[in-house]
């Protein structure tokens, strides 16, 4: 198996030779238009009573025990780690309140860019308020709200893109519910990750509250 550095610079060379994103299937449930992410299953947008799940594997991250982290400034949402029992790597939950987003005030947060101070790729501005926090294995995670999007930063150590971001649509079967985005390390070698921005506005957040109210 090629290392995470070099699976991810062929992944580049194929995208500018192309002219276009590279799409290939992620986890079982996700859509086969989204964007490989290398040494990552997934990830994958469920909603579970009033919570929207969002989960990925990390196929060469091993843990040998699972924890739950609460999220700040998001009191009914958290983040959970567990050994993956399919891969033997390490599964990923994220479990997001709708009230948290809609009713939460996160919004007033302060505004944020990526980690390490690049612009969040498609927002205008280039910043959306936002918590970070860092939990084992993963340091400086980011949650951001906007008027118009939800988005969730996940670190991801050596993804070599040249200092690069690839940024794509995100589907969920058919539908597409927002952007997933590449980040490679900055010049430093640092604040690499995977960048789930999903949308709340117009018919996706109606969709979303609909759900919420059955629950």
């Amino acid at each position: 198996m090629n290392t995470l550095t070099n699976r991810t610079k062929v992944l580049l060379t194929s995208i500018l030779l192309m002219g276009a994103a590279v799409f290939s299937t992620s986890c079982g449930k996700g859509s086969s238009r989204n964007l490989e992410i290398p040494g990552v299953d997934g990830p994958v947008v469920s909603m579970f009573e009033d919570n929207v799940l969002i989960s990925m594997v990390f196929e060469n991250l091993y843990l040998d025990g699972g924890a739950r982290f609460a999220i700040p400034k998001y009191p009914n949402s958290y983040v959970e780690l567990s050994p993956d029992f399919a891969s033997g790597g390490t599964l990923m939950a994220i479990s997001i309140s709708l009230d948290d987003v809609f009713d939460g005030g996160v919004d007033k947060l302060d505004p944020q860019t990526l980690p390490g101070g690049r612009a969040l790729p498609g927002v205008l501005g280039g910043k959306l308020p936002a918590v970070a926090f860092s939990i084992e294995k993963f340091n400086n995670m980011a949650f951001y709200v906007g008027p118009e999007v939800f988005g969730v930063f996940v670190p991801l150590k050596k993804l070599d893109l040249q200092g690069g971001i690839i940024s794509t649509r995100f589907y969920e079967g058919k539908s597409r519910l927002g952007n997933l985005a590449l980040v490679g390390q900055d010049a430093n070698g640092e604040n690499a990750g995977v960048l789930l921005m999903l949308s709340m506005k117009d018919s996706i957040q109606k969709r979303l509250e609909r759900i919420n109210d059955k629950y």
